[in-house]
């Protein structure tokens, strides 16, 4: 199946150790949505907004690696599963349950992330917007 990561699941390191048959294709943009952080986590989240976009990666992952990633995204409690079509192809993603207010990610957390844009190759303009509230 394939799954679009947007927040620390970027990090080709983080990903591989949570889904060992993950392999990254490539990057691509989430159209009409904004990336923000929120819940006492201060995670990643991603909430729908107009002429906005995510860059995140997108992975091929098997159905024991979903079922890892459904454990540590706390499905369904913390985040709810949100499918979308990419060229034809449906993508699975997470995005919270709740839609609390922002909360600035840690700073581990943070490094996390920002590793991950590296390793994707993906334009850090839109994770220092979302952080810029």
């Amino acid at each position: 199946m394939l799954y679009f990561a947007y927040g620390s699941n970027l990090n080709h390191f983080q990903m591989k150790r949570r889904c060992k048959d993950s392999i990254f294709i490539k990057k691509i943009n989430l159209k009409d949505f904004k990336l923000t952080f929120r819940s006492k986590y201060r995670a990643a989240d991603i909430e729908p907004k107009k002429n906005s976009l995510v860059p995140g990666g997108l992975f091929e992952i098997s159905k024991s690696d979903e079922k890892k990633l459904d454990i540590y995204e706390d499905y369904p409690n913390l985040y709810k599963k949100y499918y979308f079509f990419y060229y034809g192809k449906k993508v699975m993603t997470y995005t919270m349950v709740k839609k609390t207010l922002f909360r600035y990610p840690t700073e581990r957390y943070l490094n996390i992330v920002k590793r991950g844009y590296a390793d994707c190759c993906l334009d850090k303009k839109y994770l220092f917007k979302a952080l810029n509230k």
